[in-house]
Protein backbone atom coordinates (compact mmCIF):
# COMPACT_ATOMS: atom_id res chain seq x y z
CA UNK A 1 0.00 0.00 0.00
CA UNK A 2 1.41 3.32 -0.76
CA UNK A 3 1.60 5.68 2.20
CA UNK A 4 -0.05 9.03 1.73
CA UNK A 5 3.43 11.16 1.48
CA UNK A 6 4.37 9.03 -1.08
CA UNK A 7 1.54 10.10 -3.49
CA UNK A 8 3.73 12.08 -6.39
CA UNK A 9 0.38 12.26 -9.07
CA UNK A 10 -3.16 12.29 -8.69
CA UNK A 11 -5.47 11.12 -11.51
CA UNK A 12 -8.89 12.98 -12.23
CA UNK A 13 -11.22 11.65 -14.82
CA UNK A 14 -14.09 13.99 -16.26
CA UNK A 15 -13.78 17.52 -16.70
CA UNK A 16 -16.94 18.17 -15.66
CA UNK A 17 -17.94 20.48 -13.25
CA UNK A 18 -16.91 18.04 -10.37
CA UNK A 19 -13.28 16.59 -12.27
CA UNK A 20 -12.81 20.77 -12.63
CA UNK A 21 -13.22 21.60 -8.97
CA UNK A 22 -11.44 18.04 -7.89
CA UNK A 23 -8.46 19.05 -9.98
CA UNK A 24 -8.23 22.74 -8.87
CA UNK A 25 -8.21 21.01 -4.95
CA UNK A 26 -5.44 18.92 -5.65
CA UNK A 27 -3.19 21.23 -8.06
CA UNK A 28 -3.53 24.15 -5.37
CA UNK A 29 -2.08 22.52 -2.77
CA UNK A 30 0.97 21.21 -4.89
CA UNK A 31 -0.04 17.80 -5.70
CA UNK A 32 0.43 17.22 -10.00
CA UNK A 33 -2.74 15.94 -11.53
CA UNK A 34 -3.43 14.21 -14.72
CA UNK A 35 -7.12 15.31 -16.15
CA UNK A 36 -8.47 13.40 -18.59
CA UNK A 37 -11.38 13.88 -20.78
CA UNK A 38 -12.71 12.48 -24.17
CA UNK A 39 -12.73 15.84 -26.07
CA UNK A 40 -9.99 18.74 -26.48
CA UNK A 41 -13.14 21.50 -25.68
CA UNK A 42 -13.77 19.87 -22.52
CA UNK A 43 -10.47 20.15 -21.39
CA UNK A 44 -10.18 23.91 -22.59
CA UNK A 45 -13.73 24.82 -20.78
CA UNK A 46 -11.79 22.92 -17.90
CA UNK A 47 -8.73 25.11 -18.44
CA UNK A 48 -10.69 28.63 -18.30
CA UNK A 49 -12.99 27.54 -15.82
CA UNK A 50 -10.18 26.44 -13.89
CA UNK A 51 -8.64 29.63 -14.38
CA UNK A 52 -11.62 31.80 -13.58
CA UNK A 53 -12.45 29.95 -10.09
CA UNK A 54 -8.67 30.62 -8.86
CA UNK A 55 -9.15 34.45 -9.19
CA UNK A 56 -13.05 34.39 -8.13
CA UNK A 57 -12.39 31.92 -5.06
CA UNK A 58 -9.34 33.67 -3.59
CA UNK A 59 -11.33 36.25 -3.22
CA UNK A 60 -14.53 35.08 -1.53
CA UNK A 61 -12.75 32.52 0.63
CA UNK A 62 -9.86 34.80 2.50
CA UNK A 63 -8.61 31.16 4.06
CA UNK A 64 -7.50 29.84 0.39
CA UNK A 65 -4.33 28.95 -0.05
CA UNK A 66 -2.72 32.10 -2.14
CA UNK A 67 -1.59 30.69 -5.15
CA UNK A 68 -1.97 32.39 -8.58
CA UNK A 69 -4.00 30.75 -11.56
CA UNK A 70 -0.43 30.09 -13.64
CA UNK A 71 1.08 27.59 -10.21
CA UNK A 72 -2.53 25.87 -10.53
CA UNK A 73 -2.55 25.33 -14.09
CA UNK A 74 0.84 24.26 -14.41
CA UNK A 75 0.64 21.89 -12.04
CA UNK A 76 -2.51 20.03 -13.94
CA UNK A 77 -1.66 17.71 -17.22
CA UNK A 78 -4.62 17.97 -19.61
CA UNK A 79 -4.91 15.47 -22.29
CA UNK A 80 -7.58 13.16 -24.10
CA UNK A 81 -5.43 9.89 -23.68
CA UNK A 82 -6.42 7.51 -20.68
CA UNK A 83 -2.49 6.32 -20.98
CA UNK A 84 -1.93 9.34 -19.47
CA UNK A 85 -3.28 7.55 -16.35
CA UNK A 86 -0.57 4.98 -16.01
CA UNK A 87 2.03 6.46 -13.55
CA UNK A 88 -0.92 8.10 -10.43
CA UNK A 89 -1.00 7.22 -7.43
CA UNK A 90 -4.47 7.55 -6.71
CA UNK A 91 -7.56 8.15 -9.07
CA UNK A 92 -10.88 10.22 -8.61
CA UNK A 93 -13.20 9.28 -11.34
CA UNK A 94 -16.26 12.03 -11.94
CA UNK A 95 -17.87 10.55 -14.87
CA UNK A 96 -21.44 9.74 -15.92
CA UNK A 97 -23.72 8.07 -13.17
CA UNK A 98 -24.60 5.19 -15.67
CA UNK A 99 -23.30 1.89 -14.93
CA UNK A 100 -22.84 0.80 -18.55
CA UNK A 101 -19.87 3.68 -19.07
CA UNK A 102 -18.76 2.72 -15.59
CA UNK A 103 -18.01 -0.87 -15.71
CA UNK A 104 -16.26 -0.29 -18.78
CA UNK A 105 -14.38 2.47 -17.60
CA UNK A 106 -13.14 0.44 -14.82
CA UNK A 107 -12.23 -2.51 -16.64
CA UNK A 108 -9.96 -0.13 -19.18
CA UNK A 109 -8.47 1.64 -15.82
CA UNK A 110 -7.98 -1.54 -13.74
CA UNK A 111 -5.70 -2.45 -16.94
CA UNK A 112 -3.92 0.48 -17.23
CA UNK A 113 -2.93 2.18 -13.33
CA UNK A 114 -0.39 0.38 -11.73
CA UNK A 115 -1.28 -1.99 -9.39
CA UNK A 116 -0.63 0.22 -5.83
CA UNK A 117 -3.06 2.49 -7.36
CA UNK A 118 -6.30 3.77 -5.39
CA UNK A 119 -9.22 4.25 -7.00
CA UNK A 120 -11.36 7.20 -5.67
CA UNK A 121 -15.01 6.44 -7.13
CA UNK A 122 -16.86 10.15 -7.64
CA UNK A 123 -20.35 8.91 -7.74
CA UNK A 124 -23.48 10.03 -6.29
CA UNK A 125 -25.40 6.87 -5.56
CA UNK A 126 -24.12 3.37 -7.74
CA UNK A 127 -22.56 1.62 -4.21
CA UNK A 128 -18.75 1.42 -4.23
CA UNK A 129 -19.03 -2.37 -3.88
CA UNK A 130 -20.45 -2.83 -7.25
CA UNK A 131 -17.92 -0.51 -8.79
CA UNK A 132 -14.75 -2.30 -6.88
CA UNK A 133 -16.47 -5.87 -8.00
CA UNK A 134 -15.02 -4.86 -12.23
CA UNK A 135 -11.42 -4.42 -10.76
CA UNK A 136 -8.92 -6.48 -9.43
CA UNK A 137 -8.45 -4.52 -6.55
CA UNK A 138 -11.36 -4.25 -4.54
CA UNK A 139 -9.62 -3.56 -1.84
CA UNK A 140 -8.43 -0.46 -3.09
CA UNK A 141 -11.58 1.10 -4.25
CA UNK A 142 -13.10 3.28 -2.26
CA UNK A 143 -15.79 6.14 -2.44
CA UNK A 144 -14.93 9.89 -2.71
CA UNK A 145 -18.16 12.29 -2.64
CA UNK A 146 -16.71 15.48 -3.07
CA UNK A 147 -19.44 18.42 -2.70
CA UNK A 148 -19.61 21.39 -5.00
CA UNK A 149 -17.88 23.60 -5.64
CA UNK A 150 -14.84 21.50 -4.19
CA UNK A 151 -12.04 24.25 -3.45
CA UNK A 152 -14.69 25.39 -1.24
CA UNK A 153 -15.93 22.78 0.65
CA UNK A 154 -14.10 20.98 3.65
CA UNK A 155 -15.70 18.20 4.00
CA UNK A 156 -15.55 14.87 2.02
CA UNK A 157 -17.70 11.51 2.02
CA UNK A 158 -16.08 8.61 2.27
CA UNK A 159 -17.35 5.54 1.19
CA UNK A 160 -16.07 2.02 2.85
CA UNK A 161 -16.82 -0.29 0.16
CA UNK A 162 -17.26 -4.13 0.92
CA UNK A 163 -13.71 -4.90 0.44
CA UNK A 164 -12.18 -1.40 1.07
CA UNK A 165 -9.26 -2.42 3.68
CA UNK A 166 -8.49 0.13 7.02
CA UNK A 167 -4.92 1.04 5.04
CA UNK A 168 -6.95 2.17 2.00
CA UNK A 169 -9.33 4.11 4.26
CA UNK A 170 -6.40 5.95 6.28
CA UNK A 171 -4.54 6.62 2.64
CA UNK A 172 -7.44 8.85 1.67
CA UNK A 173 -9.01 10.36 4.58
CA UNK A 174 -4.24 11.20 4.82
CA UNK A 175 -4.62 12.19 1.31
CA UNK A 176 -7.43 14.87 1.82
CA UNK A 177 -6.04 16.46 4.82
CA UNK A 178 -3.08 17.20 2.53
CA UNK A 179 -5.47 19.42 0.43
CA UNK A 180 -7.25 21.19 3.81
CA UNK A 181 -10.44 18.66 4.00
CA UNK A 182 -11.66 16.51 6.76
CA UNK A 183 -13.70 13.82 5.80
CA UNK A 184 -16.63 11.43 7.70
CA UNK A 185 -16.25 7.96 6.74
CA UNK A 186 -19.83 5.85 5.95
CA UNK A 187 -20.83 2.47 5.19
CA UNK A 188 -21.58 0.95 1.79
CA UNK A 189 -25.54 2.46 0.59
CA UNK A 190 -26.52 3.37 -2.29
CA UNK A 191 -26.56 7.49 -2.41
CA UNK A 192 -24.62 7.11 0.92
CA UNK A 193 -25.52 9.90 3.47
CA UNK A 194 -26.06 12.92 1.46
CA UNK A 195 -27.52 11.63 -1.55
CA UNK A 196 -30.18 9.34 -0.08
CA UNK A 197 -31.31 12.55 1.99
CA UNK A 198 -30.64 14.66 -0.45
CA UNK A 199 -32.06 12.92 -3.64
CA UNK A 200 -35.96 12.51 -1.71
CA UNK A 201 -35.83 16.22 -0.81
CA UNK A 202 -34.92 17.49 -4.65
CA UNK A 203 -37.56 15.07 -5.66
CA UNK A 204 -39.99 16.23 -3.33
CA UNK A 205 -39.18 19.72 -4.35
CA UNK A 206 -39.92 19.15 -8.02
CA UNK A 207 -43.57 17.37 -6.98
CA UNK A 208 -44.40 20.14 -4.80
CA UNK A 209 -43.73 22.66 -8.67
CA UNK A 210 -45.57 20.18 -10.83
CA UNK A 211 -48.53 20.19 -8.55
CA UNK A 212 -48.81 24.04 -8.82
CA UNK A 213 -48.49 23.67 -4.29
CA UNK A 214 -45.83 26.37 -4.93
CA UNK A 215 -43.10 28.22 -7.09
CA UNK A 216 -39.34 27.44 -7.52
CA UNK A 217 -38.14 31.00 -6.53
CA UNK A 218 -40.45 30.33 -3.16
CA UNK A 219 -39.98 26.63 -2.50
CA UNK A 220 -35.90 27.72 -2.36
CA UNK A 221 -36.46 30.36 -0.53
CA UNK A 222 -38.01 28.41 2.21
CA UNK A 223 -35.04 26.44 2.46
CA UNK A 224 -32.52 29.07 2.97
CA UNK A 225 -34.79 31.82 5.17
CA UNK A 226 -36.40 29.36 7.02
CA UNK A 227 -34.37 26.47 7.30
CA UNK A 228 -31.14 28.41 6.79
CA UNK A 229 -29.11 26.05 3.66
CA UNK A 230 -27.18 27.53 1.16
CA UNK A 231 -29.37 27.57 -1.36
CA UNK A 232 -33.02 25.44 -1.96
CA UNK A 233 -33.27 22.17 -3.68
CA UNK A 234 -34.50 23.49 -7.19
CA UNK A 235 -31.30 25.70 -7.53
CA UNK A 236 -29.15 22.91 -5.80
CA UNK A 237 -30.75 20.40 -8.71
CA UNK A 238 -29.64 23.35 -11.16
CA UNK A 239 -26.11 23.09 -10.04
CA UNK A 240 -25.78 19.50 -9.93
CA UNK A 241 -27.55 18.46 -13.18
CA UNK A 242 -31.12 17.48 -13.99
CA UNK A 243 -29.75 14.64 -15.78
CA UNK A 244 -27.43 13.80 -12.73
CA UNK A 245 -30.32 13.87 -10.59
CA UNK A 246 -32.45 11.42 -12.64
CA UNK A 247 -29.55 9.18 -12.61
CA UNK A 248 -29.30 9.22 -8.92
CA UNK A 249 -32.92 8.71 -8.46
CA UNK A 250 -33.24 5.97 -10.75
CA UNK A 251 -29.77 4.03 -9.01
CA UNK A 252 -31.86 4.46 -5.59
CA UNK A 253 -35.02 3.31 -7.32
CA UNK A 254 -33.33 0.50 -8.84
CA UNK A 255 -31.35 -0.32 -5.89
CA UNK A 256 -33.54 -0.68 -3.28
CA UNK A 257 -36.81 -0.76 -5.18
CA UNK A 258 -38.64 1.63 -2.85
CA UNK A 259 -40.89 3.63 -4.74
CA UNK A 260 -40.06 6.99 -2.85
CA UNK A 261 -37.25 6.84 -5.17
CA UNK A 262 -39.67 7.42 -8.28
CA UNK A 263 -38.24 10.41 -10.20
CA UNK A 264 -40.88 12.98 -10.90
CA UNK A 265 -42.59 13.18 -14.26
CA UNK A 266 -41.59 17.01 -14.45
CA UNK A 267 -37.73 15.97 -13.83
CA UNK A 268 -38.20 13.57 -17.00
CA UNK A 269 -39.80 16.11 -18.75
CA UNK A 270 -37.05 18.44 -18.47
CA UNK A 271 -34.07 16.05 -18.95
CA UNK A 272 -35.44 14.94 -22.18
CA UNK A 273 -36.22 18.49 -23.00
CA UNK A 274 -31.90 19.16 -22.73
CA UNK A 275 -33.25 21.61 -19.90
CA UNK A 276 -30.32 20.16 -17.78
CA UNK A 277 -30.04 23.27 -15.15
CA UNK A 278 -26.78 25.36 -15.20
CA UNK A 279 -24.60 23.68 -17.63
CA UNK A 280 -27.16 24.13 -20.46
CA UNK A 281 -28.52 26.99 -18.97
CA UNK A 282 -31.96 26.47 -18.55
CA UNK A 283 -33.13 24.11 -15.82
CA UNK A 284 -35.74 24.96 -13.25
CA UNK A 285 -34.12 28.92 -13.74
CA UNK A 286 -32.45 30.42 -16.89
CA UNK A 287 -29.13 31.20 -16.59
CA UNK A 288 -27.84 34.09 -18.74
CA UNK A 289 -24.49 33.82 -18.60
CA UNK A 290 -24.75 30.09 -17.14
CA UNK A 291 -23.25 31.21 -13.95
CA UNK A 292 -25.59 33.72 -12.64
CA UNK A 293 -29.35 32.76 -12.62
CA UNK A 294 -32.90 34.28 -13.41
CA UNK A 295 -35.90 35.10 -10.92
CA UNK A 296 -38.17 32.92 -12.68
CA UNK A 297 -38.75 29.11 -12.24
CA UNK A 298 -40.30 26.66 -14.36
CA UNK A 299 -44.20 26.05 -14.52
CA UNK A 300 -45.31 22.33 -14.13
Amino acid sequence: MTETSTIQRVGVLGAGTMGIGVSHAFAAAGLPVVLVDTTTEALDRARNTIEANVRLYTMIDRTQAAVSPKSVLDAITFTTELDGLSDVDFVVENVTENWDIKEALYRELDRICPQHCVFGVNTSAIPITKMASVTSRAERVIGTHFMNPVPLKPLVEVIRGFHTTPETVDLTTGLFRRIGKDSVVVEDSSGFVTNRVAMITVNEAIFLLSEGVSTAPDIDRLFRQCLGHQMGPLETADLIGLDTVLYSLDVLLDNFDDPKFRPAPLLRKLVAAGRLGRKSGHGFYSYEPATSGSTTGVSS
